[in-house]
């Protein structure tokens, strides 16, 4: 049996798995979105789940919410922050679906540090691996968190990296904190969970609840909070098609810097970087570029 369970993370007037059933309990509803929920609280500010639901809509929640996070395949503990507590996130205030709760696991100090997401391609090239090794070496020696979505190709060897190297990683999920995915990643995010930082904003109840495809839709918005949890997105390499473009599109709405590399814009089979380019993206020929753009010293 695992070991996963809840714990505070914010103050004791607040009773955790309360607040959890009444936030899971508003994604029950059939319309219900990051933008519903968002707006729902934006009109209710300072409000806790509880308090914008009545309570005979969640209390039945409270046994499968008590099976799906404690009899997990995780061997983590499952903490929650809470929208409006003293340590939340402030960076998720520059989104523009504002995420009230996020479930976590790990060392939570990593929020307070200066993180940079690292993303791209599921398939990359080995050129793509080697940059990417690269500029996550570069990014830890100079004191950054290494901030990524625990996907397989990029992503994956961002986080390995930044750990090699004795640095920083947070990886932002977009599965519930129980679930692996991909399963090939299983090992690596306990690893995270437990020496580093793991977070995910994915209700335990709904995706339990939904098909695969349905599931789908957390994915992009997992790419939002990890663009607003960083101080910057660098991009590796994708295509035009690539979710990563959701990521390179929430970091300039959110003010965030976006580095994208030189290899990508000589690629003759996408168009992305020079259209990212003309919204205020960054070209990286260099490390420099990058520490350029943050406007921090080489």
């Amino acid at each position: 049996m695992s070991n996963t369970a809840i714990d505070i993370a914010f103050s004791s007037a607040i009773i955790p798995l309360k607040e959890i059933a009444a936030y899971e309990a508003l994604w029950l509803e059939s319309k219900a979105s990051f933008r519903t929920i968002a707006n729902l609280f934006r009109q209710n500010p300072g409000s806790l789940p509880s308090e914008l639901i009545h309570e005979e809509f969640y209390k039945d929640l409270y046994p499968e919410l008590k099976k799906l996070i404690q009899h997990s395949k995780a061997d983590y503990k499952a903490n929650i922050l809470i929208n409006e507590t003293f340590d939340y996130p402030s960076g998720l205030k520059d989104a523009a679906e504002q995420v009230e709760v996020l479930y976590y696991a790990g060392n939570l100090d990593y929020l307070q540090t200066r993180g940079i997401a690292i993303v791209g391609s599921r398939n990359p090239s080995a050129n793509g691996v080697k940059r990417a090794e690269k500029i996550t070496k570069l990014l830890v020696a100079d004191n950054f968190t290494i901030v990524s979505g625990l996907a397989k190709g990029i992503d994956a060897v961002a986080h390995k990296t930044a750990i090699k190297q004795k640095g920083r990683t947070i990886a932002v999920l977009g599965t519930p904190l129980n679930t692996y995915y991909p399963k090939e990643n299983s090992h690596l995010q306990n690893f995270i969970a437990h020496h580093h930082l793991l977070i995910s904003q994915v209700p335990f109840v709904r995706y339990s609840k939904q098909t695969p495809f349905g599931n789908k839709l957390f994915f992009p918005e997992r790419n939002k909070t990890m663009s607003a949890l960083s101080e910057a997105t660098v991009i590796i390499e994708a295509s035009d098609t690539s979710g990563t473009l959701i990521q390179a599109k929430a970091a300039l709405q959110q003010n965030r810097k976006l580095f994208i590399l030189e290899s990508c814009f000589q690629n003759p089979n996408i168009t992305w970087p020079a259209k990212f380019e003309e919204q205020g993206a960054i070209r990286v020929k260099d490390y420099q570029d990058i520490i350029g753009g943050l406007d921090l010293k080489g």
